[in-house]
């Protein structure tokens, strides 16, 4: 009896064992997805935004030679205009003082023309007069002097000698001292009337700035405001400078695509490229274009975001001025060539080992890396150049990656050898 139940004890524990066993042993690995490479066309057709543009448009420009002013109202961006119609107020305040300085220094300046040319008048006057008075004094020293030595004694004759000179001398020291003073007036004068006319320049300036401070359309037409290098349009009480271009009214009839293609994608980007354009708010067969022009060097598009992009124009084939309006955005499709027999692989089936570019091939059964040269590339796809051959099979997965394992109920309870 004890030896039956020692048996059946011993089986039960070597079925238990089984059974453990069985539940922590890994199933078979699971069936690796795989295609075989075959030779095809690979198009690149790569896809880009953007937003429609005028080929030609008139800027309204900040007035003045290097003043900065502020924006005091603007017109709403999009708004149709007449020819002279108003597009943008500018801020006033600043001309108006411009002006009542300029007016009150042209008044100073009136002001010290009128009491110079008074004091110089009379002064001038005053030395005329003296002047005069040596001259009579003269006059009369020559007349009455003393020559005849027989009526006057030497010394009377010398004293009238030097009466005769000393008369004569402030003759020409008045004379002298009038042209003089009229000299020093005439130049003080000249100062004064200098300083009147810079004056007077600056009553001009500030007059003609406060005419051009109402910017107005220079022909009928669709108000673009100007957007800053951060894409931000202007703003009420924003300060501008002269020359800086506010808004455009655009030439409705001349539209062209302004675009930004990714620079991972912009691989054979060049003008001639054939393209299409579908305007986002409106449905409709796609637009023909044509990549008009390239920029040289790739950007980004946003501030702190380092994702760089191609710009590009693209010239339309033709512009429906009644559903097309600048400013609004595009989604357009450009064909970048590609190649018309290539062994075409999907880009999910191509990974990076060691520094190397690699593809698994299977052989008798199991997958090895294999290195392969990168060709043109498209939208998921890309062309091998070297490394492999029509007809292989390689993976579409890692086959080494490990997938992820859940525990079975039969595992799921605590480890083997822990503490009970």
């Amino acid at each position: 009896m004890k030896r039956a139940l020692v048996a059946l004890l011993a089986a039960g524990a070597v079925a238990g064992l089984v059974l453990f066993t069985a539940s922590v042993r890994p199933g078979p690995r699971a069936a690796v997805p795989t295609l075989v490479v075959k030779r095809g066309p690979l198009g690149r057709i790569v896809r880009a935004e953007g937003v429609l543009k005028a080929v030609e448009a008139t800027p309204v420009r900040v007035p003045g030679n290097d003043v900065s002013l502020k924006v005091g109202w603007m017109i709403e961006d999009g708004t149709a205009v007449k020819a002279g119609d108003i597009v943008v107020r500018l801020d006033p305040t600043q001309t108006v003082k411009s002006l009542a300085d300029g007016r009150a220094e042209r008044a100073t300046a009136d002001r010290r023309g009128e009491k110079n040319q008074a004091e110089s008048g009379a002064l001038v006057a005053n030395l005329g007069r003296d002047a005069e008075q040596a001259r009579r004094e003269r006059t009369t020293a020559e007349t009455f002097q003393s020559r005849d030595p027989e009526l006057f004694s030497r010394q009377e004759i010398i004293e009238a000698d030097i009466d005769v000179g000393l008369a004569t001398k402030k003759e020409h020291h008045a004379v002298s001292s009038r042209r003089e003073r009229q000299g020093l007036a005439t130049t003080s004068e000249e100062l004064i009337a200098l300083d009147g006319r810079k004056a007077q320049l600056k009553i001009d300036k500030a007059e003609r700035e406060l005419a051009a401070l109402e910017l107005k359309a220079p022909h009928d037409g669709i108000v673009v405001l100007k957007r800053n290098g951060r894409g931000d349009l202007p703003q009420v009480g924003q300060v501008v400078w002269s020359g800086q271009t506010l808004a455009e009214i655009p030439d409705l009839a001349r539209l062209e695509a302004e675009i930004w293609v990714l620079e991972a994608d912009a691989g054979g980007l060049a003008p001639g490229r054939p393209a299409s354009v579908s305007l986002e708010a409106h449905g409709g067969t796609p637009l023909p274009a044509k990549v008009k022009s390239v920029d040289s060097l790739a950007r980004p598009r946003l501030r702190n975001v380092p994702i760089q992009y191609f710009g590009a124009l693209l010239s339309l084939a033709a512009t429906d001025p009644s559903r097309m309006k600048p400013g609004e955005r595009v989604a357009a499709t450009l064909d970048l060539g590609g190649e018309k027999d290539a062994l075409v692989v999907p880009r999910h089936a191509i990974f990076e080992r060691g520094g190397k570019t690699i593809v698994y091939r299977r052989a008798r059964g199991e997958f090895t890396a294999v290195p392969v040269t990168l060709g043109t590339a498209a939208l998921g796809r890309v062309a091998i150049a070297t490394g492999l051959s029509e007809g292989d099979v390689i993976a579409l997965v890692d086959p080494e990656a490990r997938p992820a394992t859940t525990p079975s109920p039969a595992s799921a309870g605590s480890p083997v050898g822990g503490a009970s």
